[in-house]
């Protein structure tokens, strides 16, 4: 380890001491400090490690089981360090808000509000923007997180105890109890082990993903709407706005059936139930609390006529009115919330499978009503401020997350979809083959089921097994809905998506499972489906071809019925993966951008609202952006109101992990897309914009697509990467490869990125990159320089692109990417290959270099730049370690070594990947 990493040395080398108060803004107190809490804890259990944590140690003479406990400690050292960054930042924000006033905070609604404002924007339009706004950031089950809940529980205790470190008002006594709790939790983590011993279930994965509710986003999210509220009433004073719960989460986790045979209709129903009882049991807490705390007795405070007949007709409704008068005599807002309290048990009661013996609630609208009662009974007592501090948070809560905490999504190929398809069009038709797919008559067969009465006595029982599991998944959207929360569900998302059958196909298979609801009317004919159907784009040809499929399919009744139900909005999911995996990282963006912008004048034009969810993963490569620089990049009018983006993985662990990140984060991305609505068509494209970026997309695709198409390709990239091994960590339920199948194609994006960047060749993120801005040059001359450095200047899209291309190349080093290309067999498709990536490297440094003005990489990110240099020198020895250790696991037969081989090997990947911040 590098000294720049941790304390100092005369601080290092105490045995013990007296934290000082961490102040000002800076990492470095809070790194002194948990680093003399590791170094004390390695001191007692393992001695050796001390030189590790010192950057002394020559760790390549280790034995496999000594390394694997090197690379444990450097594993938890990254995380202390990710822990300090953001008490850091978190203390930064502060300063600013206490100094400069929280409106010189950037990505605050504060600022927001206060630039709209002084931009003549009216408040009729905030409120308009208001009314139709809806964020929901979701989270997926994608395998890209190797803690264990009880690790990220304990991960969070530290943070916690460091935040009280900051405190000048312990004593010296109490300040050393606290760095004992400090370094007991360290000890906690290192005894525990971070790596799942088992692959992984769904059933962990979804408590995994409510494990952040729990932890923060129950509270915190409606605080950012009191946040929200706050701002508003600072910019516009004595305006009144209605803010609805417009902020949700949405859900993959449990609901993700592609590629996933582990998702059944059973986990499913499970991962529902899980899901409303994580928050039934948070209202449970807050009901009590409010009933404990809410001690006005009638002598003291008159009872309002209308909420005693509410309370009457509660006390009625229990069964219980004498018990429950007895046991809270002349106290009626007690009485009422006892009144709560006993329908929630007995909601509660039913969704854990038991039969409520009183009444409950049918919905989360009757627990809303309930506390609205209680509100405005305390509002007519003249006690308003207790309702608005102490009922309004619970209800704001309860209205977010409902009885479903999340909005889980489904989610299956059309691969799946096209076969449970065919399997109905064998039942139905008998002998036969079904028509082909493309065909006119496959087209004809769907039209004419989907006008079709339903048979509500068709039986499934002789459809193929799979056929039947994708029927009963569907089926419990209406089963689900029914019993449980009409928004449970958020959307049923189809994966590799290539025509308009595909989407019609899915709608068929809705109806034929009962979701499909009558909905006569004047302008509405019977049969809409409630559920969404998303279309998931994520090939560069299948975002080409969006615009006229989603013409065609806007045109066909059910559809356009079924988008009117769902608030006159058609949302399309947009994939950053799988199109930097087609095309590289420049052709993708571009193309991305191009849907979007295509989709959006279509919208438009057929007055419909085009609303798009993003499916970005963690890494650079997959949409990882920074959030307010991707949101304003969007093309203008793309946004309107209406965001949806994946989160997924160790992403979801540094946002929502802590409270005060997670109402950062969360705040940043709502009044990101405020001010990306407030500037409507915003920037507009410059002449010659578009025609220079789409040169610039087709020549590094080109080169891109070279490098894919190069004999050996898939040899080299399992042999000098350990794409195997990831399977190996037990991060995720899900297979690394859709099929089965061997070929690159078929394998998924998340590991293809993870694989890249641990053998330090992060291809997916630059790669091509330098032969597009080269080509541009060599064509159009001293012409094309001036015009990349004004595309440079004004267009976000291109100098988001070229800037996160620039922080990527920091993370190559082409010294340890020899190393790891070593392990290549066949030595012509190593030199071969290796050849080509150390030349673009060097092509694409110096062209980017050349637009941005620069003479360093990443010059232009002091922050970034400092905070990836003091873990490299770290990472760059845990690189090479990890090619031996590579080698010795595929060489060794004996089973006993091999097995201890492995454990260092997976965490040396762990170690690797926490460092960068990201896997895939």
């Amino acid at each position: 380890m590098t000294r720049t990493l941790h304390a100092s040395p005369g601080l290092a080398e105490a045995s013990a001491f007296a934290p000082p108060v961490i102040t000002g803004t800076s990492a470095e107190q809070a790194l002194d400090i948990l680093f003399q809490a590791l170094l004390d804890v390695a001191r007692r259990h393992d001695p050796d490690l001390e030189a590790v944590l010192h950057g002394t140690a020559d760790i390549s003479r280790f034995s496999p089981e000594m390394l694997a406990r090197a690379l444990q400690v450097q594993g938890i050292w990254f995380h202390l360090i990710s822990i300090a960054e953001q008490n850091a930042a978190m203390r930064r924000r502060r300063h600013v808000e206490r100094t400069e006033g929280r409106a010189a905070l950037s990505g605050s609604f504060a600022k927001v509000f206060a630039e709209a404002r002084a931009k003549g924007i009216q408040p009729a339009q905030i409120q308009a923007l208001l009314s139709d706004l809806r964020i929901r950031p979701t989270l997926t089950a994608h395998p890209t997180e190797g803690k264990r809940v009880t690790v990220l529980e304990k991960f969070r205790r530290i943070y916690l105890v460091l935040r009280e470190l900051e405190m000048p008002r312990w004593t010296d006594r109490e300040r050393n109890g606290l760095m004992n709790e400090l370094r007991d939790q360290i000890e906690l983590v290192w005894m525990t082990g971070e790596l799942h011993l088992e692959k992984a279930t769904v059933e962990r994965e979804v408590a995994w993903g409510l494990h952040f509710f729990d932890e923060t986003l129950f509270e915190m999210l409606p605080e950012t709407m009191d946040t929200l509220e706050e701002s508003l009433a600072e910019a516009y004073p004595g305006t009144s706005f209605k803010v609805p719960p417009f902020f949700q989460f949405g859900s993959w986790i449990g609901g993700d059936r592609d590629g996933n045979p582990y998702v059944t209709a059973a986990v499913t129903r499970q991962a529902l139930h899980r899901n409303a009882l994580a928050s039934l049991n948070r209202y449970r807490d807050g009901v009590h609390e409010l009933g404990r705390t809410l001690s006005l007795t009638e002598r003291a405070l008159p009872l309002p006529e209308t909420f005693r007949q509410e309370l009457d007709r509660q006390l009625a409704e229990s069964g219980q009115a004498r018990a429950i008068a007895r046991r809270n005599p002349g106290e009626p807002y007690r009485q009422y919330l006892t009144c709560v309290l006993r329908k929630l048990d007995a909601t509660i009661a039913r969704n854990e499978g038991e039969h409520p013996s009183g009444p409950d609630y049918a919905s989360a609208d009757g627990l809303i009503e309930d506390l609205r009662t209680l509100e405005r009974g305390l509002e007519d007592a003249k006690c308003g401020a207790l309702g608005r501090d102490l009922v309004r948070p619970v209800r704001r809560m309860v209205e977010i997350f409902r009885f479903s905490t999340v909005r889980l999504d489904l989610r299956e190929n059309t691969t799946r979809t096209t076969e449970t398809l065919q399997a109905l069009w064998r039942q139905r038709n008998g002998e036969g083959e079904p028509p082909a797919l493309g065909s006119a008559a496959w087209r004809q067969w769907l039209d004419a089921e989907l006008v079709r009465p339903r048979d509500p006595e068709r039986s499934f029982e002789s459809l193929p097994d799979a056929a039947r599991e994708t029927l009963a998944t569907f089926a419990l959207v209406a089963e689900m809905r029914e019993c449980l929360d009409r928004e449970a569900f958020g959307a049923f998302v189809l994966s590799m998506t290539r025509s308009v059958e595909d989407i019609l196909g899915a709608y068929l298979l809705a109806k034929e499972a009962g979701v499909f609801l009558d909905a006569a009317g004047p302008e509405i004919r019977p049969e809409i489906c409630p559920l969404a159907i998303v279309p998931l784009f994520e090939t560069i040809d299948d975002l080409r071809a969006a615009p006229a499929i989603m013409r065609e399919l806007l045109g066909v009744p059910v559809v356009r019925r079924s988008t009117r139900w769902q608030g006159g909005v058609q949302e399309v999911m947009i994939g950053y993966s799988d199109s930097n995996k087609d095309g590289g990282f420049v052709a993708a963006n571009w193309e991305l951008y191009k849907a979007q912008s295509k989709l959006t004048r279509l919208g438009q034009e057929l007055g419909v609202g085009i609303a798009f969810f993003h499916g970005r993963g963690g890494s650079v490569s997959r949409g990882g952006v920074p959030t307010h620089r991707g949101i304003m990049a969007q093309p203008p009018g793309s946004i309107r109101g209406r965001f949806r983006t994946t989160e997924q993985g160790e992403v979801v662990s540094f946002k929502y992990a802590n409270r005060g990140t997670a109402a950062y984060q969360m705040e940043l991305l709502a009044a990101s897309v405020f001010e990306h609505a407030l500037a409507g068509d915003g920037e507009r494209a410059s002449v010659g914009h578009d025609d220079a970026l789409e040169a610039l997309a087709g020549a590094s695709r080109a080169a891109y697509v070279r490098l894919l198409q190069t004999d050996g390709l898939v040899d080299y990239f399992q042999s000098a990467s350990p794409l195997d091994e990831i399977a190996l960590l037990n991060i995720g339920s899900r297979p690394a490869r859709r099929f089965g199948a061997r070929s690159l194609s078929d394998l998924r994006a998340i590991p293809w990125v993870f694989a890249w960047s641990q053998n330090r060749h992060v291809i997916t993120g630059w790669y091509g990159v330098g032969s597009g801005l080269a080509s541009f040059l060599e064509v159009r001359g001293r012409d094309g320089e001036a015009t990349l450095k004004r595309l440079f200047q004004e267009s976000r899209v291109f100098r988001l692109v070229l800037d996160e291309v620039e922080k990527t190349l920091m993370m190559v080093d082409l010294d340890i990417a020899r190393a790891y290309a070593g392990l290549v067999p066949d030595a012509g498709v190593r030199d071969r290959i290796f050849a080509m990536i150390e030349a673009e490297y060097a092509l694409t440094r110096e062209m980017v270099l050349r637009v941005s003005g620069g003479t360093e990489l990443a010059e232009r990110f002091p922050l970034f730049r400092d905070r990836l240099k003091g873990r490299l020198p770290t990472i760059n020895q845990v690189g090479r370690e990890q090619v031996e250790l590579l080698a010795r696991y595929r060489a060794e037969t004996d089973e006993d070594r091999r097995e201890a081989v492995k454990s260092a090997l997976l965490l040396s990947i762990n170690c690797i990947a926490v460092a960068f911040g990201s896997t895939g």
